[in-house]
């Protein structure tokens, strides 16, 4: 088994408490584990965005951060984060680790929960992103302005754990420090 595969569980201080298989941890309303969710600007102070492939396990077709995971424990939650970075969008950047958050989120679809605790990192990126299909079935650099707009208007286009983060007063803060 990949460790891509099993989620690292935590108690509420987000102390290890062992391992579980990924599908297992989002099952009967879900085990609480640690996950990453990626912010990455360009040199315009936009986000990328990614719309997850349709055939996603959970909240597929649905717009979120730049990419999300599941850090395995063995490393630095960053190295894992940066990896997945490249997995789906095929660049490399520095991130850098901001602020942790705890949610739940059930998926009626797929009768999965995601019971979280959130790292939030950020990098900047200058190039062209050339996403993994199976993982991004479109992405887009939005102004973050324009982006919270549009989470008003249609909250039902953008994955749960992405709104619960833009809700955030600690994420409004880096989307002001960013566009300046």
């Amino acid at each position: 088994m990949s460790t891509w595969q099993q989620v690292l569980l935590v108690d509420e201080s987000d102390e290890p408490q062992g391992l579980a298989e990924k599908l297992a941890a989002h099952q009967h309303g879900g085990q609480l584990h640690r996950a990453f969710s990626v912010l990455v600007f360009n040199a315009n102070g936009e986000l990328l965005l990614q719309r997850r492939a349709i055939d996603k396990y959970h909240f597929g077709g649905l717009w979120s951060n730049t990419c999300c995971g599941h850090p395995t424990g063995a490393r630095d939650i960053t190295l894992d984060a940066e990896k997945r970075l490249f997995e789906e969008f095929g660049f490399h950047t520095t991130l850098e680790s901001r602020f942790v958050f705890l949610y739940v989120a059930h998926d009626a679809a797929s009768g999965l929960t995601e019971r979280e605790i959130d790292h939030v990192l950020v990098g900047r990126f200058l190039g062209e992103p050339a996403p993994d299909a199976t993982e991004i079935s479109e992405f887009k650099w939005i102004n973050p302005q324009t982006l919270l707009e549009d989470m008003k208007s249609e909250p039902e286009q953008y994955t749960p754990w992405f709104r619960i983060l833009m809700e955030d007063k600690r994420a409004w803060a880096l989307l002001e420090a960013v566009s300046k």
